[in-house]
């Protein structure tokens, strides 16, 4: 640090004194938003006069809301988190590293995490097993079956590469764990000149909900993998100094609504607003009557809200918080003083920071709520659910060419008959129930009915409240003597240990279990995508007549084909809710006026009738969550059970890759690396690989689900051995780039334009015109020697932050995407892995330029990859053409050196190499 502000003081907390750069030293940081402050901080510690100027601090101290950002900062997170399913690939990036450093004639230690990497193993486990007191022993059994290879892998990283650490397998999830235990606020260490020094905690995080940490007053978000190995191994993060849109809360929660209806609530309104590649701050006299569970709830959907954070200040609420949860005094002590010295600290009356702009909300006005079935932005009040689920369901079934039923009523469902399946034959549209015969009890399954009902996901399972609050309506509903319809799979995936801890402390959790909501695992379970099989009688059922049937769950997102592959509806909810639903059994009900079921004497019992009060609520949390209970679960978070400590890992610096594994192989992507890059130039003679509408996810692009036996994938791992039985997912296999490359696109969801009849991975040959598998295609052109282009709608990449969403399109051999407009953290892993992100101009779009994927594209003048925009060429068959320019979205000086280097991670070996 240059010091150039003489920003150097010192302040005394828990009877320990601590250095710190003074952010009042710097003129007008007084009126930045607490974000940007945390930011300045971070400028200020790192100055050096090269990567860090005095001027990049007094801009960012003059910052300007209105202005569009341009400024270029270079940001260095304190720590970097991972979660297993990106922290494999990322694993496997630093070792394939480790072995080209070496070829170049470098020194392999050079690849090494600089500050603390975290990694949290939560994205594994699976519900292949429900609805009984042994479910969660079975899933783990099984999880290790399938896992050991990619966990002895980790079990190595940890033992070779300094500053990183793994929690095993069922700990909790990645945010729940750094919510409650990892998270610091403000870190106490040991500086470069030998002192005692305070700093801001700060991260980026290898999963698009890393910012829930922003509820406890910490800056982080998510990124990609390959940006987040950068920073460990020492890279700034290059950004543009974001603007700040200011959310002010006012008012408290109604009786009757949940965080998870605030939160539903603020998603829906910020996507409105427009917040993608924005800063959300909240601030209010609201916040007041959040404690810290419901901010992080609000926090963790930053992503579904489209900005990069939703950051919470720092006030009495994270110090109460902080001891609950089994922080040190010493820790809790530091984080006062130091946010109160940096004026960090909220208090009531304060001055106003400057925003962009303010949105403001009511909290008295939010309702219950539900959010789909598609999209998390999409929601429906409650009260007035029962029409737009019809109108969704109707919709689908037109899409698929059926005829809605007319008499889907409620009140007649059991009485009315239906055919039994298999074998059934239709005539014309006609929408028939099927009969199911399982465990010795016959049903009729129909389009709408719940057949997935989960309680799961770190932005719910992290709230004491609306977990209290589920286990309490499962009480009420257990004493009316309801139950669960038969056809629907229930789970329960708590995101930490501390939640069976204080369930269970309440006499809550047998309650759940008896209404089949029996603890499946300790991860991320079906809000993934980990929803497990469902029973083959009713997937039968499903495929038979080819039912619109529903998922329900408290996660956080619902995107086509995530869920499950059968399950076409898909809606978030709170706890309580999801299990109200399940005892429902379908979606399309009034869940105000129709019944839930009936009690022993025949009596219809409704929602009204077991939903817990407040009250009753925040009793079972003060008599229950206990600090104690955080202070045993984190007690030895690092250290694994009998099953982890059995996997030998191999040792060494360098990993010796087994050339028959199919789960970890070394990734092609240093492979004849030389230590400059080759000139960037014109992209000419390309063809379309895909065309897609606005919305596509990451999800579409990358799934992390299940692999079909008969895809590219299911081909190469039969291919290589492996049954089906034994396929895993394709985020367990994401060590294995031959799996991933061939998965791209795969989502049974997928639709490509070019191949109008087909769902899934499929695309036209050009200019052969022929129907093929999007990776076949693609190594066919590969063959032909040519580049490959994707067309796309608005909001390209929304969704997860996996990297293989970049990664896989470039091993197909795709280098350029021209879109209507990009998801944040998607765009920069375009960049990240050499693929070039071109924007239309506003109002161009390929529908309005005519085009539909058979032309050739020729892309000029992009230079060293600095110039603005680029001029697209449209050659149609008979030699028409269409030239349009496109803006280039490469957004900072510094990710021009990362593409002219064909990504970051050539960059940065080149440049240790050096």
């Amino acid at each position: 640090m240059t010091d150039s502000f003489q920003a150097r003081a010192e302040l005394e907390a828990g009877g320990n004194r601590y250095r710190y750069v003074r952010l009042d030293a710097v003129p007008g940081s007084e009126r930045l938003p607490y974000s940007l402050k945390i930011l300045l901080e971070n400028l200020l510690r790192h100055e050096d006069g090269r990567t860090v100027t005095a001027e990049d601090i007094q801009r960012l101290a003059n910052w300007d809301p209105q202005a569009e950002p341009a400024h270029e900062i270079a940001f260095r997170p304190a720590r970097v988190l991972m979660q297993d399913f990106t922290g494999v690939p990322a694993v496997v990036d630093l070792a394939a590293m480790r072995d080209a450093m070496a070829e170049l004639g470098g020194d392999p230690e050079h690849i090494n995490p600089l500050q603390p990497a975290e990694l949290v193993i939560d994205h594994s486990v699976q519900v292949d097993h429900y609805g009984n007191g042994e479910a969660y022993g079975l899933n783990e059994a099984l999880e290790y079956q399938r896992n050991r290879e990619r966990y002895t892998f980790l079990k190595w990283g940890q033992g070779s590469f300094a500053n990183f650490k793994a929690v095993p397998p069922g700990k909790g999830i990645v945010h729940q764990i750094n919510l409650e235990h990892l998270g610091r606020v403000v870190f106490g260490a040991e500086g470069p000149d030998g002192a005692q020094w305070a700093w801001p905690d700060t991260l980026v995080g290898t999963d698009s909900h890393t910012p829930m940490i922003n509820g406890l007053g910490v800056l982080g978000w998510g990124v990609g993998g390959i940006e987040a190995e950068a920073a460990m191994l020492g890279q700034p993060i290059s950004m543009l100094v974001p603007q700040v849109v200011g959310f002010r809360l006012t008012g408290q929660l109604p009786e009757g609504a949940t965080a998870t209806d605030l939160v539903l609530t603020i998603v829906e309104q910020l996507r409105a607003h427009g917040v993608v590649g924005k800063f959300v701050e909240f601030f209010g006299d609201g916040l007041d009557e959040l404690p810290i569970a419901d901010r992080a709830t609000i926090a963790n959907m930053a992503p579904e809200y489209g900005a990069t954070c939703g950051i919470f200040p720092v006030d009495t609420a994270t110090l109460d918080y902080l001891r609950l949860t089994g922080r040190s005094e010493d820790q809790v002590a530091r984080v006062e003083a130091y946010a109160r010295a940096q004026g960090l600290f909220r208090e009531s009356g304060a001055p106003e920071a400057a925003y962009t702009s303010v949105v403001e909300l009511d909290l008295a006005t939010i309702e219950p709520s539900l959010a789909g079935p598609r999209r998390p932005q999409d929601r429906i009040a409650l009260s007035q659910a029962r029409r737009p689920i019809r109108e969704s369901l109707d919709g689908i079934l037109s899409e698929r060419g059926m005829v809605p039923r007319e008499d889907r009523e409620t009140e007649r469902f059991a009485a009315e008959g239906g055919h039994t399946a298999p074998g059934v034959e239709h005539q014309g549209d006609h929408r028939g129930k099927v009969r199911v015969e399982r465990n010795g009890e016959s049903f009729y399954l129909d389009d709408g009915m719940v057949v997935i009902a989960a309680i799961t996901s770190c932005t719910n399972t992290s709230n004491p409240s609306v977990m209290l609050g589920a286990g309490l309506l499962a009480k009420k509903a257990l004493e009316r003597g309801l139950q669960v319809k038969p056809w629907v799979k229930t789970s329960l995936g708590p995101g930490s240990r501390v939640v069976t801890d204080y369930l269970e402390h309440a006499g809550l959790l047998d309650d759940l279990e008896g209404l089949g909501f029996d603890v499946v695992g300790y991860g991320c379970t079906t809000c993934i995508g980990n929803s497990g099989p469902l029973d083959e009688s009713i997937s039968h059922a499903i495929r038979e007549d080819d039912l619109v049937v529903c998922s329900i769950l408290s996660g956080n997102r619902n995107f086509e084909g995530r869920i499950h592959s059968e399950v076409r509806m898909n809606y978030l909810a709170s706890p309580p809710l999801v299990v109200a639903y399940a005892l429902a059994g379908r979606m399309d009900i009034d869940p105000y006026n129709d019944a839930l079921g009936t009690d022993a004497d025949g009596n219809a019992v409704y929602l009204r009738d077991i939903w817990p009060s407040q009250a009753e609520i925040q009793a079972l949390v003060r008599d229950h969550v206990r600090a104690d209970a955080f202070e045993q679960a984190y007690a030895d978070v690092f250290a694994g059970g009998e099953r982890w400590e059995a996997l030998t890992a191999p040792g060494g610096r360098l990993y010796d890759w087994a050339e028959d594994s199919t789960y970890i192989r070394r990734p092609p992507f240093f492979e004849g690396i030389q230590p400059e890059p080759e000139p960037v130039g014109d992209i000419t003679g390309a063809r379309a690989l895909a065309v897609v509408g606005d919305s596509v996810t990451t999800d579409h692009i990358s799934p992390a689900g299940s692999i079909a036996a008969d895809s590219p994938a299911g081909h190469y791992l039969r291919e290589n051995g492996v049954e089906p039985a034994e396929f895993n997912s394709y985020g367990a296999r994401r060590g294995n780039h031959e799996v991933m490359m061939r998965g791209t696109f795969a989502n049974p969801r997928f639709r490509n334009r070019l191949a109008p009849d087909t769902e899934g991975g499929w695309t036209a040959h050009q200019p052969s015109g022929k129907v093929m598998p999007i990776y076949d295609a693609a190594m066919r052109y590969a063959e032909e020697g040519t580049p490959l282009v994707v067309l796309a709608g608005k909001e390209y990449g929304s969704g997860s932050s996996r990297d293989w969403a970049a990664k896989g399109p470039r091993l197909l051999g795709v280098r350029a995407v021209i879109a209507e407009s990009y998801e944040r953290i998607h765009r920069s892993n375009l960049v990240g892995m050499g693929i070039l992100p071109l924007q239309f101009r506003d109002g161009d779009t390929a529908d309005s330029l005519g085009l539909d994927g058979t032309e050739t594209f020729a892309l000029a003048g992009l230079g060293d990859g600095s110039a603005d925009q680029v001029t697209v060429t449209a050659t149609t068959a008979d030699g028409g053409e269409t030239t349009f320019t496109a803006r280039v979205r490469i957004d900072t000086p510094q990710e021009v050196e990362y593409y002219r280097h064909g990504g970051i991670l050539p960059y940065v070996l080149r440049q240790l190499a050096a």
